[in-house]
Order: C-alpha cells, then structure tokens, then sequence
C-alpha cells in the first residue's frame, strides 16, 4: 500500500482562499512599490554558491540550502577527501549552487551584472520566495516570500525616510495599525563596541545584542563573554540595557555615551537627520522608534538598520527589516555604490492580519454566480450569457456536468458562490440569492445590477 504523500517541514501548500488572501497583500505592496517609484526585478531561485556564501555570517551559511550537482556529483571525490572530516572542503566539490537565502545578495550580483543598462539611482522591488535551513515554528518557514524595496546609487539619507514612508504606507492600507518601526545604525554599534574596547568583536558583538529579545539580557551577556568579550565591556555596555524616553532623549544619551568615538558620531548624525524628517513629516498610523539595541546580525549594513514589530497584541517577532549597506556590490567587483532597503515578511503578516480578523470579506470571493446545467441546449444559452457576463467583469462559472438540481446548488454552498441561475426562459433568468434566499426575474441588465 502507497504510503500517504508529505510535504517537507517548513514548507506549506496554500488554498484557494489563502492564496488570495496572499495575493491581497501583495497587490497593496506592490501598488505602493510602483508609486514610491520602485520597478519590478526577478532573478533565479538558485545561485552560485560563492554569490551567496559568506555574505550573512556565519549563522547565514548554516542556514542556506545546497544544491547538489548533476550527475555523478561524488565524481571528482577523492576516496581521502570521502572520509576527511573537512565538510566545507567537501560541500565545494559536491555542491557549486544554493537557494538563495535572501533577495538583497542577489539583487546585488544582478546590479553589478547589468550596471550597464541600469539608470542610477535604481530603485528595484522583488516579491519572490527564499529559503532558509531553520528550524520551523510559528512564524518561521524554510520556505517563505519576501517582498523587497531597495534604492542603490544614492547615499542621500532622504531614501532612509522614503522607506519608513513606504512601511508606513503599506501598514496603514492594510487596516495595521499600531505597527512599530524600530531605528538604529550600525555605525552607533561600532562606535559602542569602540568605546567598550571590543572593535575587534564588533561582529560577535552585534550577532549577540540581536538575540536581546529572544534570549534576554543575561542570555546576550552570556554569548558576549563566551566570544570573548571582557567583564569589564559588559559593564561599560549595560546602560544599553536600560535606554529609554522620547527618541531625543535616546539620541541625547547615545552623545554622551559615544562622545569619543567618531564612527559613534556619524550614526548619531544619520539617526538625527532621518528621525526629525520623519517627525516634521508625519506617519500615519505607523510608530518611528529608536531602539539602541537593534542590531540585526548581517555583515553587509552599515547604516541605518531597520525592524518591523507588529501591534503589541500580537505575539510575533518581526514582520520587516532592513537598512543601508554602503559597499554591497564591492563583494562583486562595482566599488562605491551605496545602497538601501526593506523587507516586508509576507507570511509573518500574514498570520497577523488572519489573528486579528484584518482581511476584508471580499477577498476571498470567487465566483459570482453559477448557472445550473439543465441540459445541452440549457447549457449554450447559459455559455451565452456567461460569455458577456465575464466582459462585464463578473466572475460567472457554468456547472459543467448535467445533475440533479440539489448536487448542483450544494456544490455552489460549499463553494460560497452568493448567487445561481436556475433557468433562462424568454431572455429573462431566474436568479436565486443563496445568502437571501430571495428569487426574482430578470432580464440581463436586470441581471448585471443584481450581481453588481
């Protein structure tokens, strides 16, 4: 007996209603993607592996998924190199491409590959999946979407602003309100780990203080003091821990605690600029917040770093990030090309707005009406009516099969089709409301106003 069929873990198949609830965030993205200005990129779903590895830490290469290669892929394997326990040496020879772990890596090949033909500033959005080697739980896939804005060629901080606007024009079309934007800068976190005496574990340091709201304070002071870092740093960066106020009295600290470090400087500059444009111009529901501990644990930012939390009634981690990287294309070659972008987590977003019944009731209707099969010739009078109905814009379905009249009104219950047509006599139709149970004549106009 055919075991049952599975899907891997991590992984999801999607419903009719689920996709259009997708669709429906989507299509709010991507309205205001092409209204901030962005235009629309796609690139492959694998890459090359020297593309994607060592560009997200340490933790980032655990996590990206190596492809195979074709053929006899232990071809080229030596008997010795089988039984080394050089595992990386052995990935290199065994495997040469990965799924990709993120869109902003690739976006960078793809800009350095068609410099070109590209009009700089470029301002790209993608909506495609990655995928990540995690460990899955609430909220968390090995397959999921994100859906990238990213500006590369400028270093004005006003496209820092832009995309705070962006999130918080996406959120407020979405009917999510309450969302936080937390704000941070990478040069802030190297002027800390300067001052602490740490630049050389600013890495270890950042990757750490990224984990404060999963693991806590002593959890964070724990892995800074197994990376090396010294009791005394530790005590130097505790008032970290405790920063709190208007985002002012944030910055004002962040001076005096940065007040010998350059580096620490620039960032308090770049936050202040960003955060009192964003305060003269307004949000509209979203909240701008500076959180000092932010640290997001990628190699490739620079400047100002960016995190999503969702409203404080909903238990889930972040819902967007992103920030500035100054030199991400340097990786391939293009010097001196500033960069920097968002990300929304289409899926984490998506549990959100399904938490807290966000979803308007006519996104996930399909068909409008159906008429009933009564017979061959019932049928092509049927087919056409149903042929203008759908110029007009009306989703109509016809049931295909002649069958009983009941088997044919419980498949459109089950299919929450709102209205059938029973018959067509004299150009005039039968119209049942399933939701009403109302039934009245009419004609085809009379017919196009009541399905509209």
């Amino acid at each position: 007996m055919a075991s049952k069929p599975s899907i891997p873990k991590g992984t999801r198949d999607f419903s009719p209603i689920e996709v259009s609830k997708r669709n429906y965030i989507i299509s709010i993205m991507r309205n205001h993607f092409e209204k901030f200005g962005y235009q629309p990129i796609e690139t492959p779903s694998f890459e090359n592996s020297d593309t994607l590895m060592g560009k997200y830490g340490e933790e980032g290469d655990r996590l990206i998924f190596k492809i195979l290669n074709s053929g006899d892929y232990l071809d080229k394997v030596s008997n010795d190199e089988l039984q080394s326990s050089n595992y990386k040496q052995l990935t290199g020879k065994i495997s040469e491409k990965a799924l990709r772990y993120d869109l902003t890596v690739p976006f960078a090949r793809y800009v350095v590959q068609h410099q070109n033909e590209i009009e700089f500033p470029f301002k790209r959005y993608q909506i495609q999946p990655v995928w990540r080697a995690d460990r899955p739980q609430k909220g968390r896939f090995r397959e999921f979407y994100q859906c990238d804005a990213d500006v590369v060629g400028s270093k004005s901080l006003w496209q820092e602003v832009e995309l705070i606007q962006l999130y918080d024009a996406v959120f407020t079309t979405l009917d999510l309100h309450g969302v936080t934007i937390k704000i941070n800068n990478r040069k802030i976190l190297s002027g800390i780990a300067e001052v602490i005496g740490a630049s050389d574990k600013l890495i270890d340091f950042t990757v750490a203080l990224d984990k404060l709201d999963k693991i806590g304070e002593e959890g964070v002071k724990k892995e800074m003091i197994e990376k090396g870092i010294s009791e005394l740093a530790l005590v130097k960066v505790a008032p970290l821990f405790n920063f709190s106020g208007t985002i002012q009295e944030k910055i004002d600290q962040l001076s005096g605690l940065l007040s010998t470090s350059e580096e620490g400087k620039k960032g308090i500059m770049e936050l202040q600029f960003i955060c009192d444009a964003v305060s003269k111009l307004g949000l509209q529901t979203a909240i701008l917040d500076l959180d000092v501990t932010l640290a997001r644990g990628l190699n490739y930012y620079t400047g100002a770093i960016f995190e999503v939390a969702p409203p404080s009634s909903v238990a889930m981690g972040s819902i967007g990030g992103g920030g500035r990287y100054d030199d991400l294309t340097g990786i391939f070659g293009l010097k001196d090309i500033s960069g920097v972008g968002i990300s929304f987590g289409l899926d984490r977003i998506y549990l959100v707005l399904e938490e807290l019944n966000l979803f308007p009731e006519t996104v996930t209707t399909t068909t409008q009406v159906l008429f009933l099969n009564l017979g061959e010739a019932e049928a092509f009078q049927a087919m056409k009516a149903i042929q203008q109905l759908r110029i007009q814009n009306i989703k109509t379905e016809l049931y295909p099969d002649i069958a009983k009249i009941d088997k044919q009104f419980k498949h459109a219950e089950k299919r929450k089709i709102p209205f059938v047509v029973k018959e067509i006599a004299n150009e005039m139709f039968t119209l049942k409301n399933l939701v009403s149970g109302e039934q009245s004549q009419v004609d085809f106009a009379g017919l196009i106003q009541k399905l509209n």
